[in-house]
């Protein structure tokens, strides 16, 4: 039945007059149109979801494409949208048709509008920055997703007039004067025009297979010829390059994360979240980015090994930009690199210390080249944990953490057999497929390496493998679980070859043995820290379309500890403790200081009002700073960029010690207070 709803080809596709092609409109290649259909039959035969072509799924369709092409409402005007508007529930008969001209109607025009904007840009810089007066109280809406469509040309020129005075007056506020501003904007939009005109057939074409394959979910993902030379060039840079991962939102290229033991991991100056504005190579000039396509940056940062980049960098929240300019060398990411390593901690309880013990585990990895060759002393995540807690175990530790923050995930084989050191023979995740057959992992040596009191840190950054992990040791009561929702990556993609391009399809999905799934919600730990990241922007929560929580039967595994009544009593002696923390307090005061920050989307154009908020912005941050320092006895700061000077020493020592400074994290402090009190309560402490 499904395989019908694919290939019927009988509709009559009716509704909506096309525009005659000029001789500039891009039009479908001769392959498009089978390709169309190749996409929608694997999505149909292997995607984990089952969804019907009706007008749903129409608007679905209509609603994405239109986001992809335009986020911010910045380029079509309301009678654009009106004259699409008949397509919203017909898209679905063009799909089952192949029919490729809605597509490329919509696309043509919003070329077509780009051109006009960026023409409408250099028309005002021509007339230079004396034009603008920064006296005069208007204002910008930053957030333009759900702003209403502009409602002619006139309007979209007030817009556009004013994100061009904006950009001009953050320029003035970082001290460049007005021919360097001039300049750089005229090269922005030349270069962003220049794009415009060059996009060709297949990006169209791929705009919007990505229309229809999101709408199944944010992980199924098209991919033209171009871009399948290296599937990941639209979620990740090489480990040849500087190891992190970015997205595009709002013209701009965000850093979603850092690739851990990378090359920016490791130079300790790229943050997530931060705005890659620039880049350029070694001692050469800065090119300005803003408005590239995502591939294109990352071919632009992405280079030899052992040559340097320089990035322009835009970090803060909200109304607070702060450019700067850092420089990493490239490098690919050493499997020694992101190898688990080991410390010891010491937890002071009146007149008795405790030894913990900290195994940080980056990813879950394997030497599979070295396996594959019988190598007897190939690296793995399994085999690195178990030589460490035998040392820490030699070294007589009381207990141990297990610190999961930012680790993206990795190797399925590797957090099953790392399970299995915690746990007696028993299943640890469940997979289960598209086609309806549930696969269970387990581990078969009824053999356990530590049986001692254990604690599982988590961040937003936890994914994929890091979930499993930690939802395991919860399902079996084998440890508390400490930190902040995961990310909720629960889901599984395989590749698919196309006769031009490929797929990327997600099919599967991981359950953990209780029979909840790991995806959307992610774990919930048992005992939760201040969330740093922002949850709108980072985790498969702030993914549209992305499938949701749920359930399936439970395996048949059996509690190793009954650690629910404990729970409460550790909340209790957690929540009392911090309430004198600095470091706890900073952290709660800062998370709602950003809070603030984001939340507050429209922002001044008046150049005297900017400045009295950025100081009053910067004073803030600089008394949560200094509140922090003096209840810690430490030097207090006259001004912020006292603190960004200590960061950068810290971030230079880090480098130098080639590791971070544990006894530092207050949240790693904490982990180890809360395994001893688990200890006390269990009855396993001395």
């Amino acid at each position: 039945m499904l395989r019908q709803l694919i290939i019927i080809s009988a509709f009559c596709f009716t509704g909506f007059s096309y525009a005659s092609n000029t001789s500039s409109d891009l039009k479908p290649e001769a392959e498009h149109p089978l390709t169309n259909r190749a996409v929608v039959h694997h999505l149909y035969q292997h995607h984990y979801s089952r969804k019907y072509m009706n007008d749903e799924f129409s608007e679905k369709v209509y609603d994405r494409y239109l986001e992809i092409l335009d986020n911010t409402r910045s380029y079509f005007t309301a009678s654009d949208i009106q004259e699409f508007e008949s397509l919203r529930f017909q898209l679905d008969e063009a799909i089952k048709t192949n029919d490729l001209k809605p597509a490329y109607t919509i696309y043509n025009r919003y070329q077509k509008r780009a051109i006009e904007r960026l023409d409408f840009a250099l028309t005002l810089l021509n007339k230079g920055i004396k034009q603008f007066n920064f006296k005069k109280d208007e204002s910008l809406e930053l957030d333009r997703e759900k702003a209403p469509w502009a409602k002619n040309a006139k309007e979209l020129d007030q817009l556009w007039r004013k994100r061009i005075k904006n950009t001009v007056l953050n320029l003035k506020l970082a001290k460049k004067d007005d021919d360097k501003i001039l300049e750089l904007l005229k090269k922005r939009y030349t270069s962003q025009l220049n794009r415009i005109k060059q996009i060709n057939s297949e990006d169209a074409f791929q705009s919007y297979m990505n229309a229809i394959t999101h709408t199944f979910d944010p992980h199924t993902q098209y991919m033209s010829p171009r871009n399948s030379e290296n599937f990941n060039i639209n979620m990740s840079l090489s480990l040849q390059g500087i190891g992190a991962v970015l997205r595009s939102e709002n013209e701009n290229t965000i850093v979603e994360r850092l690739v851990t033991g990378g090359p920016a991991d490791k130079a300790g100056q790229l943050k997530p979240s931060d705005k890659i504005v620039g880049v350029a190579q070694g001692k050469d000039e800065m090119v300005d980015v803003i408005g590239w396509r995502l591939d294109e940056v990352v071919d632009l940062i992405r280079g030899p090994k052992d040559s340097t980049v320089r990035l322009d960098i835009i970090s803060g929240s909200g109304q607070s930009e702060k450019h700067h300019e850092i420089a990493i060398v490239r490098d690919e990411v050493k499997l020694e690199d992101r190898a688990a390593q080991s410390e010891t901690i010491e937890i002071k309880r009146k007149d008795k210390e405790y030894k913990v013990g900290v195994i940080d585990i980056p990813a879950f990895y394997a030497d599979f080249e070295a396996k594959n060759a019988n190598d007897p002393n190939y690296r793995s995540t399994t085999r690195d944990v178990s030589n460490l807690i035998k040392d820490l175990q030699k070294d007589n530790i009381d207990g141990l953490i297990i610190d999961l923050r930012n680790n993206g995930g990795g190797s399925l084989a590797e957090v099953n057999n790392l399970v299995g050191l915690f746990i007696p023979k028993g299943p640890t995740v469940q997979v289960h497929y598209s086609f309806g057959h549930t696969q269970v992992l387990a581990d078969q040596d009824p053999a356990q390496l530590y049986t001692g009191p254990l604690v599982v840190l988590t961040n937003r950054l936890s994914a994929s493998a890091s979930e499993i992990f930690a939802g395991a040791i919860q399902d079996y009561g084998r440890g508390v679980v400490v930190g902040s929702q995961t990310f909720g990556k629960g889901s599984v993609q395989t590749l698919i070859p196309l006769f031009r391009g490929q797929m990327k399809v997600t099919n599967a999905k991981f359950y953990r043995v209780s029979g909840e799934s790991t995806q959307h919600r992610g774990v919930i730990p048992d005992i939760l820290y201040p969330e740093i990241y922002d949850v709108d922007k980072i985790g498969e929560s702030a993914l549209e379309e992305a499938l949701p929580w749920d359930k399936i039967a439970a395996s048949k595994f059996n509690l190793q500890g009954n650690i629910s009544n404990s729970i409460s009593t550790l909340k209790q002696q957690h929540e009392k403790r911090i309430l004198d923390n600095p470091d706890f307090t900073y952290l709660n005061e800062q998370v709602e200081f950003l809070k603030e920050l984001r939340n507050d989307t429209i922002i001044s154009l008046n150049i005297e009002t900017r400045e009295i908020e950025r100081k009053e912005t910067e004073q803030r941050r600089l008394a949560l700073e200094n509140k922090r320092r003096k209840a810690k006895g430490m030097e207090l700061l006259t001004e912020l960029e006292d603190a960004d000077k200590d960061d950068d020493k810290d971030d230079k020592k880090e480098n130098e010690d080639s590791e971070k400074n544990k006894s530092e994290d207050a949240l790693l402090l904490e982990g180890g207070e809360i395994l001893v009190d688990f200890m006390k309560l269990t009855n396993r402490a001395s």
